[in-house]
């Protein structure tokens, strides 16, 4: 008996184990923050010289991730009872009260000043300056802005686009048309594949009082069609790092590929208008930017 009591014990202690590291990587968005990584990754590759210090993109991605990781944690502090009203995120560890919002605000500080100085010390000041930047306007002008303005969307866009900038200035120690013409692409890329988000959960949000674009487009035709006009957008200007020289013209070829396709989903999205539309278009939006990003990996010059 005692045996068994024991081990149903060890079970339940190991249960909550895995329930909080969940939780942990449920409160600083785990599948964002590797996002995150991917783009500062390939940021400093595109900015480093022919040979890559692979020492110094660790250091660049984990001070980036520790940040991003960071700033994730203080958006669910901070948003944890609209959080509560929203069936897609109401589980979340704060709102559902598996952790405490006290806990939640010193993990996001501490993430937040960590990788900020991390930066500082192991790569150089314009990097750390960049992620400082990112997280200030995350957390104070897009997650306030939510409830404000539905130019949120674009708002929140940009610190999106920081990362591979932050990459190229770990790299290079500068800010130039290089890193310019990636954060055009990451800006542009996120903007319909957040009006999909959002008009597939637009009761959630606005159950929540965020004003997106979506609360009051019962048609969809408002979010389909500037999801197309950014795609459309997006063709146009991806194939910048071409023509700025980082990579080569072979890289246009695919880019023109996969923004064609790109548009052609989101065009469906403005001819059906269904949820089952939007979500496709949300689909191939994440499959889109890593078969971009490997595109600009694959033809650096």
């Amino acid at each position: 008996m005692k045996t068994a009591a024991l081990e149903v014990e060890n079970a339940k202690h190991a249960f909550a184990r895995t329930r909080f590291i969940g939780d942990l990587f449920e409160l600083v968005k785990a599948r964002l923050t590797s996002l995150v990584l991917l783009t500062t990754a390939v940021g400093f590759y595109l900015g480093s010289a022919p040979s890559v210090d692979y020492a110094a993109l660790f250091r660049v991605v984990f001070g980036t991730a520790a940040a991003a990781a960071g700033a994730a944690a203080l958006n669910q502090w901070w948003e944890r009872k609209p959080d509560a009203l929203m069936h897609r995120t109401r589980t979340r560890p704060v709102p559902a009260g598996r952790m405490r919002p006290a806990e939640a605000l010193a993990l996001g500080l501490f993430l937040s000043i960590f990788g900020v100085g991390y930066l500082a010390l192991t790569c150089n000041a314009l990097s750390a300056i960049l992620a400082a930047i990112t997280i200030t306007i995350y957390i104070f002008a897009y997650t306030p802005l939510k409830r404000a303005s539905t130019a949120n969307t674009v708002v929140g866009a940009i610190p999106g686009a920081i990362p591979p900038v932050i990459g190229w200035a770990a790299a290079r120690g500068a800010i130039d048309a290089g890193a310019w013409s990636l954060f055009i692409i990451l800006l542009l890329w996120q903007l319909p594949h957040f009006f999909a988000i959002a008009w597939m959960y637009r009761e959630d949000y606005s159950r929540a009082g965020f004003r997106m674009i979506s609360s009051d487009d019962l048609s969809g035709e408002r979010s389909a069609s500037q999801s197309v006009f950014f795609c459309i957008l997006l063709l146009i200007l991806g194939g910048l790092p071409a023509f700025v020289g980082i990579v080569t013209y072979a890289y246009l070829a695919i880019e023109l590929v996969l923004g064609a396709l790109f548009i052609a989903v989101a065009m469906r999205f403005l001819r059906l208008r269904t949820r089952e539309a939007a979500r496709l278009l949300f689909i191939t939006s994440i499959v889109y930017l890593p078969l971009l990003l490997g595109a600009l990996v694959l033809t650096k010059s």
